[in-house]
């Protein structure tokens, strides 16, 4: 374990990646003793930078809920970062690759809250009875952290890699259709990169919702009402470069799309 001190170091050491956009060197070669419970500390205190500067919460995402995801990066067990308010982007929106350290793109279903859920004992069915809409959406996933060697403990850290999301296509309520057949096609420049059907995650991506309830419970948290969710990756995350327009086909649910310059 590490002392406050050092975790707050590591947190001010990230925040600063960001400007930079200058990745810092992994951390589980640095601090071999580190641990998950260090990590979301580090997660905490950069948090806590993020609004000490204005910004503000909008909700959680979660990480490597799928196999195509821990089969990608060799994790093997979930993870949760933080969604600040200027983090989410709608359908169309054009951004600048050099915001980004290697980004890449993935295809997930978000829940938004009508009401509040907390653990340590939820269940898809509070998660659904809670939920006013799900919406597609794609998750840009960004690196503070050097990524060859990355363990779960560098990801956590890094806020679990989280960049921003882009929502778009047609709000469903959660009963409205079978949320675990809801399939997706993942184009770069019109070229079919990914696809996958949604109970890739965990079985229904419901589940990955009071997964994270259970867990933030732990530490005296619960998730809020008008909190938008993102539940996860149902495929791989997809590689993209200046000059792609990445379009999101989720069916019936609509196209999500962005363009990186």
């Amino acid at each position: 374990m590490l002392d406050h001190a050092t975790r707050t170091a590591i947190a001010d050491e990230l925040v600063e990646a960001v400007a930079t956009r200058t990745p810092v060197p992994l951390l589980t070669q640095r601090y071999p003793e580190m641990e998950v419970a260090d990590s979301y500390a580090v997660q905490n205190i950069w948090k806590q930078r993020g609004e000490e500067a204005g910004r503000v919460v909008a909700g959680h995402k979660i990480g490597l809920t799928s196999k195509a995801m821990q089969y990608a990066t060799g994790i093997t067990e979930p993870d949760y970062g933080v969604i600040f308010k200027d983090m989410i982007r709608e359908s169309g929106c054009v951004l600048n690759h050099a915001d980004y350290t290697k980004p890449r793109v993935e295809m997930e279903l978000a829940f938004l809250l009508k009401e509040d859920i907390e653990g340590p004992d939820a269940t898809i069915f509070d998660v659904l009875r809670a939920t006013e809409y799900v919406v597609p959406a794609l998750e840009i996933l960004d690196a503070r952290v050097e990524m060859a060697g990355r363990t779960i403990v560098d990801t956590i850290a890094d806020n679990a890699a989280m960049g921003l999301m882009v929502v778009g296509g047609s709000p469903v309520k959660p009963d409205a259709i079978d949320l675990r057949w809801v399939g997706g096609i993942l184009s770069n420049n019109q070229e079919i990169e990914e696809t996958g059907v949604a109970a890739g995650v965990l079985g229904h991506p419901a589940n990955g919702v009071h997964w994270l309830a259970n867990r933030l419970s732990e530490h005296g948290d619960k998730l809020r009402a008008g909190e938008i969710i993102l539940a996860g990756s149902f495929t791989r995350p997809m590689w993209v470069q200046p000059g792609s327009t990445v379009s999101a086909d989720y069916g019936q649910l609509g196209v999500v799309t962005c363009q990186f310059i």
